[in-house]
Formats: C-alpha cells, sequence, structure tokens
C-alpha cells in the first residue's frame, strides 16, 4: 500500500476519488466541517455513543478510519461520515457475533481464496487486533495508535496490511482488511445502519439513494447528471 488515501479507497470500489488530505486525532466525537452538506455551517455533527468499543477502541477506530477517509473539499472525514459509529454497531449485532460464521474447526491456516479462517467472531477480532496494535505501537512509539502523528498512523496501517507488524497468534493482514473493508461499508452504506452521515458519500458519487427505479427519467437525464436529493431508507418512514 503506496498510501492510504481518499484516490486508493475510492478506486477499490471503482470510483474515481480526489486528492487525499490529513484530518489530526479527534478524542471519541465528531465535529462536523463548515459548511458540511445538509447542516448549517458550523453546526456539530451528533456525538457518537459506542454500544460495543470501549473508549480506547473507539479512539483507534476513529483515528484508522479517519486516516482511510481524510476529510477534504469532497467530504468530511470517516469518522464525521459517521464511519466508526457504523462498525461499532456491526460488532455490537449479530455479524459482530459471528452468527453466520461457522466455527466449529479444525483451525488450519488456509489459502485467501478459502475466506476467513479464524476462530474468532468479528467482534473477537477487531478487541484482539485494537489490543494488539495498541500494544505494537506503544513499544515502537511510547504511544497508543490514536496518539501518534498522522504519519506514524499510516505507517502503522502499511505495516499491518503487509504483515510486516506482528499482533502475536492474530494475522496482521487479516484485522486490516477487516477493519478497511468495514470503513468502505460504513462509508458508502444507507445512513440507516449508522455511517454515510447526511448521506455524505452519496453526495460525493452523485448517488440517489434507495429509490432506484428511475426508468421515467430517462429521455430527460440522457448523457446529463441525474442531479436529486439522495434518498434513505430512513426517508421513506
Amino acid at each position: 500500500m503506496s498510501e492510504i488515501d481518499r484516490r486508493r479507497f475510492l478506486l477499490q470500489l471503482g470510483i474515481v476519488g480526489g486528492a487525499s488530505a490529513v484530518l489530526p486525532r479527534a478524542p471519541v466525537h465528531a465535529q462536523a466541517p463548515a459548511g458540511c452538506a445538509g447542516e448549517a455551517a458550523g453546526a456539530a455533527a451528533p456525538v457518537p455513543s459506542y454500544v460495543f468499543l470501549s473508549p480506547p477502541e473507539a479512539a483507534f477506530v476513529e483515528a484508522a478510519v479517519d486516516r482511510f477517509i481524510p476529510a477534504d473539499e469532497l467530504s468530511p472525514g470517516g469518522t464525521d461520515c459517521g464511519v466508526a459509529q457504523f462498525i461499532d454497531r456491526q460488532l455490537a449485532g449479530a455479524w459482530g457475533a459471528g452468527e453466520r460464521l461457522y466455527q466449529q474447526g479444525p483451525w488450519q491456516v488456509g489459502k485467501p481464496e478459502q475466506g476467513y479462517q479464524l476462530p474468532l467472531t468479528p467482534a473477537e477480532l477487531y478487541r484482539a487486533g485494537i489490543a494488539a496494535t495498541n500494544r505494537y505501537c506503544v513499544a515502537a512509539h511510547g504511544r497508543e495508535f490514536d496518539r501518534l502523528d498522522v504519519e506514524q498512523q499510516i505507517a502503522v496501517l502499511q505495516g499491518l496490511e503487509r504483515g510486516e507488524i506482528s499482533l502475536g497468534s492474530l494475522p496482521a493482514p487479516v484485522f486490516f482488511n477487516a477493519l478497511l473493508q468495514n470503513a468502505m461499508e460504513g462509508f458508502f452504506a444507507d445512513p440507516v445502519h449508522g455511517g454515510n452521515r447526511d448521506k455524505a458519500s452519496w453526495r460525493m458519487i452523485g448517488y440517489p439513494g434507495v429509490i432506484a427505479v428511475y426508468s421515467e427519467h430517462i429521455k430527460n437525464y440522457r448523457n446529463k447528471p441525474y442531479d436529486a436529493e439522495p434518498m434513505s431508507i430512513l426517508d421513506l418512514s
């Protein structure tokens, strides 16, 4: 991973993003940037509440998603978009408990095409991965991940992705890939799930949202943008 930035993040989804920007670490809450779409300029975003993540764990996830999705002219950063809160909700629910995972073993090192091969539920994976990464950061830098400077945080994430940082018995790339995948899901999912606050990612890419039947508009909008307010499941209730 040569650089963790918005362009790389969006290209994984087939979307061309903009230039990267960095965002200093925020302490387990988010303030919306001035002029954020759908909010009055300078208005504060809702303070996230966490169900599963402890305060140190929430600080880690917030810092990580802000590295994956840095604030820039295209959208707020990951925390301000509710991505950390989305991850927390998923970890607190059926997915985090691994209710649809096969967990009977045997537990062996598998091939990449065989998918997830650990005896840990997603919630256990996060808890163990965060703790092990913070132990590495304290040993290497004297501070936990969320208190490192931006360049150090990026280097740690790169080390996790490449398997250059040891997390003991936990494969570092597995933890990194889960974190990155969940950040992408939280950024682009329907806001009903806690992420994509104010539909920021949908506005960025011009996605109209949940109402996906637009056949009556094809003639009117052929070869030009379909400029419509995005619709969430929340807007239908």
